[in-house]
């Protein structure tokens, strides 16, 4: 059974639910190894989860970003790693479809490539030398252009699920000019290679890498876009980003209360799960995930309604809804080590995984700081009208 064979989004949900739970048992080995879950992916190939965000017209099923955001969050409940590993897939097709960037024949050979051979891809922007992609650095990967091809060269960093990737769309600066390209690289070319450095205590399994090109050879129709750095429009897709620390902090609350409802040390009558100062602190994450809950899903509604217009009037929220459930994501998961104790540190309890995998949000776009001046202007262009 494939996911696209099913009629409705509660059957999806149910069917990737279930196929999912095998996740959790399999984090443990890679999160110690970190090691990226290759079995996972395969997995999701297997059910089509891959294909769902592929445009109807190009052949997929083009799901709705509510129903993406509702899936990322199962798998994250799983295993993070795999949903923020997979959901860079997932939202950007989502993006090129809705934006329709590439050329239309580029596009549909894509789209081929998912739908019947599993291709997957994702940026490769992040450098060492200019920070995050979001900053508006200028890019020192450089493409010269040759004859009727382009020959890129550089290096990318935090190139996340490159271990199993057959696309990298990389920024380059165009070379004797201002501009920056998107230049889609297959990893079959010459002088594309991936370079083991992913050593980061959270997100242990996303096989986070580096992505080193030596000169390689690209076709002239591989320039798929020309981008400006620094230009920020509204872009619903990320939201798959706080869907997946929203799972890992529901994952921690499941924890915890199950802790809860079975510790009984003789100090007491019954569980703990019975003293207020337990119950004050489950009590605490369940209106921390209903907030987060209900900020993510209308905001994605609000995207999936809204024509162009409407949805670049969404860029400010959109930053605010990644900031408020990453960061009650964070606390979710202290007040589920507060209810398990010390226990929660063991290397053998996987509150303490949580714990390091939600800090990770922090360093995903938009940035803290960018979004509150963001909301800032807002405010000020609002007060002022």
């Amino acid at each position: 059974m494939i996911l696209s064979d099913l009629g409705t989004k509660e059957e999806r949900l149910k069917l990737l639910n279930g196929k999912v739970q095998i996740f959790a048992e399999r984090a443990w080995k890679h999160d110690k190894e970190a090691s990226f879950p290759v079995e996972n992916i395969e997995d999701l190939k297997k059910i089509g989860y891959h294909t769902l965000t592929v445009p109807l017209e190009n052949g997929g099923l083009d799901i709705s970003l509510l129903e993406l955001v509702q899936m990322q969050e199962i798998i994250a409940q799983a295993d993070g790693s795999t949903a923020l590993s997979i959901g860079w897939h997932m939202g950007i097709v989502k993006h090129l479809g809705e934006k329709r960037t590439w050329e239309a024949g580029m596009f549909q050979k894509f789209c081929e490539d998912v739908l019947q051979n599993g291709a997957l891809l994702n940026n490769a922007a992040s450098e060492s030398g200019t920070g995050s992609p979001t900053r508006g650095g200028r890019p020192e990967t450089t493409a010269f252009k040759v004859e009727n091809h382009w020959l890129i060269t550089g290096r990318k960093t935090f190139t996340t699920m490159s271990p199993v990737l057959d696309y990298f769309a990389v920024s380059a600066s165009i070379q004797g000019t201002n501009e920056i390209g998107n230049f889609l690289i297959h990893k079959d070319r010459k002088g594309v290679t991936i370079e083991e450095t992913w050593d980061s205590v959270a997100m242990r399994g996303t096989g986070s890498h580096d992505l080193v090109l030596t000169d390689v050879k690209v076709p002239n129709e591989n320039l798929v876009e020309y981008i400006t750095p620094g230009k920020k429009q509204a872009a619903g897709w990320l939201l798959h980003i706080p869907a997946c620390y929203l799972g890992i902090a529901k994952a921690a609350q499941k924890y915890a209360i199950q802790f809860a409802s079975n510790y009984s040390p003789n100090s007491i009558e019954g569980t703990i799960a019975d003293l207020p100062y337990v119950r004050q602190k489950i009590g605490e994450m369940e209106l921390s995930i209903q907030q987060s809950q209900h900020f993510l899903y209308s905001v994605a509604r609000n995207w999936d309604e809204g024509n162009d217009n409407e949805r670049q009037e969404l860029r400010g929220v959109l930053g605010a809804v990644k900031h408020a459930v990453v960061n009650h994501a964070i606390k979710i998961v202290d007040l589920a080590m507060r209810v398990t104790g010390a226990r929660s540190l063991s290397e053998k309890n996987p509150l303490q995984r949580y714990y390091r995998d939600v800090r990770a949000g922090l360093h995903n776009p938009p940035m803290d700081d960018a979004t509150i001046l963001l909301l800032a202007e807002d405010a000020i262009k609002k007060a002022n009208v």
